[in-house]
């Protein structure tokens, strides 16, 4: 049996799970910031790593007594510790990589690095639906949007990325063009509920050409303009024409992926995809689609302990000494 504990530290959220054998998820604790960073509209990464600190102590706690674990006779309750090295705000991430590096040198256990990528990649695995490999993964979130190849377990191709902002960045920076709160997906999502998603017929960045890469910036821009020139627009319909227009392009660049590999079996991972159009509109697509549950859509402590039992299963524990890294791709450079 294989009791492993995982860190997620790498922006505002603190997460600490325990997982036995890679798929029972034991505990999965989160502590969110989102009503301390609303105020200024997004994250302030003095604020997160501090309160990543004040907290991350108290959370292994309650994770492994939720998990019904304990040091016995001086042995360890876990078999490995694993924590988020990046990509991330680089003062969040040294809080959880130290913290989980201190805890598995006192205990004497192998302490696992995890690339935040590779653990959205590994939520689906946390549900009863699981991939099998090779599949296409859509990780969508506040900081990623990434198209990845996952052709074996941690053998990945990144296919596609954005060219500048990531889709759950645009979707804060519309929110507060809309004086919607933060953060700007679930205000978003709200609002559009009542919405008329062709109201107002905003782009859809690089749709037209030929590459697989996003970009939202022009979107965001449009939405902009828009405002200026109709500062009277109904804000439910501007919220699903955005919407739409931000979900059409995300689904017709994995439609294209899934076209030119040839590969049906599709993830999608990551804070965005707990959005209700954007699940819908994948439903709609030629794959066998695969959700994580909403739990593990956003950043938690289980995908990152899922991940790192995987590595060690397979015998390719990143170093554990693993420098923290704010910017970090999933694929090494050969």
């Amino acid at each position: 049996m294989s009791l492993v504990v995982g860190i997620e530290t790498s922006c505002d959220e603190t997460g600490v799970a325990v997982l036995r054998n890679g798929e029972q998820v034991l505990s999965n604790v989160v502590s969110s910031q989102i009503d301390v960073h609303r105020v200024f509209g997004g994250v302030v990464p003095e604020i997160a790593s501090r309160m990543h600190t004040e907290i991350i102590s108290q959370l292994m706690e309650q994770a492994l007594n939720e998990a019904g674990l304990s040091c016995k006779n001086g042995r360890p309750p876990v078999n490995a510790v694993a924590a988020t090295f990046g990509p991330g705000l680089m003062g969040s991430l040294l809080v959880g990589l130290s913290f989980g590096r201190a805890v598995a040198c006192a205990w004497k256990i192998p302490f696992v690095p995890v690339h935040h990528i590779e653990g959205h990649l590994f939520s689906a695995f946390l549900g009863e639906n699981r991939p099998e490999f090779p599949y296409l993964a859509l990780v969508v979130s506040g900081g990623h949007t990434q198209i990845v190849q996952c052709a074996a377990p941690h053998q990945y191709r990144i296919l596609a990325t954005t060219r500048d902002d990531a889709v759950g960045e645009c979707f804060d920076k519309v929110a507060r063009l809309l004086g919607l709160p933060y953060p700007g997906g679930p205000s978003i999502q709200k609002a559009a509920e009542t919405g008329d998603d062709g109201a107002f017929d905003f782009p859809r960045g690089l749709v037209a050409k030929d590459t697989l890469d996003f970009s939202y910036s022009g979107l965001k821009t449009a939405v902009l303009y828009m405002l200026r020139e109709r500062p009277d627009a109904a804000v439910p319909d501007v919220a699903a024409s955005f919407q739409r227009a931000a979900v059409d392009a995300l689904i017709q660049k994995t439609d294209r992926a899934v076209k030119q590999s040839g590969i049906h079996r599709l993830v999608i991972a990551g804070g965005v995809a707990a959005n209700k159009r954007l699940r819908e509109s994948a439903a709609q697509l030629d794959v066998e689609l695969f959700l994580p549950p909403f739990a593990y859509c956003l950043d938690n402590g289980a995908m990152i302990a899922a991940a790192a039992h995987s590595r060690l299963q397979h015998g390719c524990p990143l170093p554990g000494d693993t420098p923290a890294a704010a910017s970090i791709s999933l694929v090494s450079k050969p």
